[in-house]
């Protein structure tokens, strides 16, 4: 992401301090991490010590600050999913990906994390890709619909 994106960002809040957490979310969404530069120009721009912007990125886990892939999975491993087969869910990615929870794939195209519930117990075992929910999941429609993002 461009310095110029970044101001841009920054301007559309008018450059206000109290607005630091939803131009992190909005650089994060376009760039899917935040990067030192983009947190020293934040930084800069509204400013705010670097110490306390790095505190807010590292607090919520909403914030990244490696690269993230294109496409964020979520694998639902609470109760209902997991007794539904989320572990199956969770291998079968594992296995398309050749990541694991918490990692990215080195093409930055996909990033894994396991969840302890999306809200959605009756469609168990979820996954979500990119925040769309697939519900009822079996490892045969897991394959197919990462198909679709690859």
């Amino acid at each position: 992401m461009d310095i110029d994106r970044i101001d841009q960002i920054i301007d559309k809040h008018q450059c206000e301090a109290s607005s630091l957490i939803q131009v992190l979310l909005e650089i994060q969404s376009e760039h899917h991490w935040l990067t030192k530069e983009a947190l020293e120009r934040v930084g800069d721009k509204l400013q705010v010590p670097l110490t306390r912007i790095q505190h807010i990125a590292t607090f919520y886990k909403a914030f990244s600050l490696v690269p993230k892939g294109r496409h964020e999975v979520h694998i639902c491993v609470g109760t209902a999913c997991h007794v539904r087969g989320a572990t199956r869910i969770l291998d079968t990615v594992e296995e398309a990906t050749g990541i694991k929870p918490g990692e990215t794939d080195l093409d930055l195209k996909f990033s894994l994390e396991t969840v302890n519930c999306l809200g959605c117990c009756a469609l168990g075992p979820v996954l979500e890709v990119d925040g769309k929910v697939h519900g009822k999941m079996s490892p045969v429609k897991t394959a197919d619909v990462l198909k679709i993002y690859e």
